[in-house]
């Protein structure tokens, strides 16, 4: 079994790549002109990883986009491998005359980013299971309690977890989404969010996380992996 890497080590290894950290993944996209391109890029990705790429890769082709994601995927964790993996790919993109790259800043549609789904609740175990039938969703890789998160199996739909209530609650709502940026793409998505009407409900634990709401209530919590983990 692989080690799994920390969160800052995982950052620092890839950033300047154009991969960001995401929830436990490493993610980055490619620009491209159409699906024929698309099919290219993969192409060309797939062969740098060689053997390594049924076990650490997904890729999302679209016309305008490749989004390449990360991950070990029988840990559910970021490895060495996957760091060594990053490399050769941004390097096999850079031979072929293009850039992985986070799309990060005001002139990108929207940053590579991953989405999660937190449900509040009294009893953790009696209510995982309804979500886990409802969503065809599974357990994650070594984690299937029955308080763990979980996951879209074909990695298509984001992660649900579910974080426990000390008692009933009926001023606030009990479902809030979970939106995991990179780092440097925290504070824009913020600030956009604020200008459209939200509100910030709290600051205490950033840079892990800021929560906002909307002007009913509605709470969103922006993410990213700076101050976790004492780091």
């Amino acid at each position: 079994m692989e080690q799994v890497l920390k969160r800052r080590a995982a950052s620092d290894a890839i950033s300047d790549q154009g991969w960001r950290y995401l929830l436990g993944a490493l993610r980055t996209s490619v620009p491209v002109g159409s699906l024929t391109e698309a099919a290219e890029v993969v192409a060309r990705v797939v062969t740098a990883c060689g053997g390594d790429a049924d076990g650490h890769l997904r890729a999302d082709l679209r016309a305008d986009r490749v989004v390449l994601t990360l991950q070990t995927l029988d840990q559910a964790a970021l490895t060495a491998r996957d760091i060594d993996l990053a490399h050769r790919i941004s390097a096999t993109v850079r031979d072929g005359g293009r850039q992985t790259a986070p799309e990060i800043g005001p002139s990108a549609p929207r940053s590579v980013q991953l989405v999660e789904i937190a449900v509040d609740a009294l009893d953790i175990a009696a209510v995982r299971p309804f979500w886990k039938a409802v969503l065809g969703y599974a357990d994650e890789a070594g984690a299937d309690g029955p308080e763990d998160p979980i996951v879209d199996p074909v990695g298509q739909g984001p992660a649900m977890w579910f974080q426990q209530m000390d008692r009933p609650r009926t001023d606030r709502n009990r479902i809030h989404f979970d939106i995991c940026v990179p780092h440097d793409e925290a504070s824009r998505r913020i600030e956009a969010a604020l200008t459209a009407g939200g509100r910030l409900v709290s600051a205490s634990h950033a840079p892990a996380f800021w929560v906002l709401a909307d002007t009913e209530g509605n709470e969103a919590c922006v993410t990213t992996w700076q101050g976790r983990d004492g780091s």
